[in-house]
């Protein structure tokens, strides 16, 4: 029965041999060759993986600051940082023999011509002309200019971006026919941004399409204003543009504009004179004479303030010989209601300012209006807002598209 070994690792037992066990055997002579203590019995067996050895060699590492000038002097975007990050990486790749002197190298040359073309660009100016071209790009769609039609891709509600300019011979979703700066300053707020486009615009539409006879009564007044995003780039325009009254639907048949530019002396003449009235009855009060009498007293005498201006101005034009009969009985009407508006303006009550505001319907001839639009060329068809005596205007309520 023989003894079992003691735990532990394997010891294998050397071979025996001619010499007693630890031993080998002397080296040979020079003239031998060069010494080999496993020789002639061969290298003793090797032992596993310890630990704290590696099989392998361990790579150099790559140095941190070259990879980042290198990203750096690529992107183009910090150049100086860039070229001061290669320059500590090339010292740092010395001192600790790591690798990455090549990208150290490439990023800091990259950064070099990065910085050199920064400098370039601030010495002739080139910052503020990128900032305008930005700032012109990112306002470009409410920069149509009055007259101008456009289809935008979102249609006439909710927000956009940008606005095609189209010919107006063509469908196209709104026409320009008023732009409206703003003061500079702060972002006033999308409410009274708002209130502004809808009061300028309402107001301006007359001097657009001074016939307002010749407006479709499925358009309506639209309004593009400033987001507080637009505003930061500089957008400062209201714009005022004529759409149909189904925001979904487009326009055709040509532009709406009648003004300076196409109409004549005479048609011109005739239609500031009646565009005075007509201004006049659209600041009728929102609250009744019952609930307001001083109100409409007042709208009275706005009335009779806008009649007198209208008589002297059919009466001091030279009209051509076929219109001088129909405008002047225009005249004769306008003249006759002045007598009705004031009494309105001056009653005691409230049955005195309705019984004056029905003298005054009562005198209305539409006929009179038609004949003279007629031989002046003009339209001759009453829109239906005059027709129901809701009073004069385009379309309905309006919408604005937010830049």
């Amino acid at each position: 029965m023989s003894i079992p070994p003691p735990p532990g690792p394997y010891q294998p037992q050397e071979p025996q041999g001619p010499y007693p066990q630890g031993q080998y055997p002397p080296p040979p002579p020079a003239a031998q060759g060069p010494y080999n203590p496993y020789a002639p019995y061969g290298p003793p067996p090797y032992q596993g993986w310890g630990q704290g050895y590696m099989p392998y060699n361990q790579p150099t590492p790559v140095n941190g600051l070259a990879i980042a000038a290198l990203v750096l002097g690529i992107l183009c975007c910090l150049p100086a940082v860039g070229l001061v990050l290669g320059l500590i990486a090339l010292g740092q790749i010395r001192k600790k023999g790591e690798r990455g002197r090549g990208m150290a190298i490439a990023g800091s040359v990259l950064s070099s011509l990065g910085l050199a073309l920064w400098v370039l660009v601030l010495a002739t100016n080139g910052v503020s002309d990128f900032w305008d071209g930005f700032k012109d790009a990112a306002s470009s769609s409410a920069s149509l200019k009055k007259g101008e039609c456009f289809d935008s891709p979102t249609g006439l509600e909710g927000s956009f971006y940008d606005l095609d300019e189209v010919p107006c011979a063509g469908e196209h979703d709104g026409e320009v026919f008023a732009v409206v700066r703003l003061p500079g300053g702060a972002f006033p707020g999308d409410g009274e941004v708002t209130r502004i486009a809808e009061d300028k615009c309402y107001t301006l539409q007359t001097s657009y399409a001074m016939d307002t006879w010749a407006v479709p009564d499925h358009v309506d007044v639209y309004y593009i204003v400033p987001s507080a995003d637009s505003w930061r780039t500089g957008d400062r325009e209201i714009t005022c543009a004529y759409g149909n009254t189904d925001a979904d639907a487009s326009l055709s048949g040509g532009s709406l504009r009648n003004d300076e530019t196409t109409l004549d002396a005479d048609q011109l003449a005739y239609l500031k004179a009646a565009n005075v009235q007509d201004a006049a009855l659209d600041t009728i009060p929102e609250a009744s004479a019952e609930d307001d009498l001083a109100a409409s007293q007042q709208w009275a005498a706005r009335m009779v303030a806008a009649l007198n201006a209208e008589a002297g101005m059919l009466r001091d034009h030279a009209w051509p010989a076929d219109a001088k009969k129909p405008v002047a009985a225009v005249l004769k009407e306008v003249e006759a209601l002045r007598e009705p508006w004031e009494k309105a303006a001056g009653a005691t009550d409230v049955d005195g300012f309705y019984l004056a505001y029905g003298e005054a319907l009562e005198l209305e001839d539409r006929d009179l209006t038609i004949t003279a639009r007629k031989a002046l060329g003009l339209a001759t068809t009453p829109p239906s807002y005059e027709e129901d005596g809701s009073g004069s205007g385009t379309g309905g309520g309006g919408g604005d598209l937010e830049v």
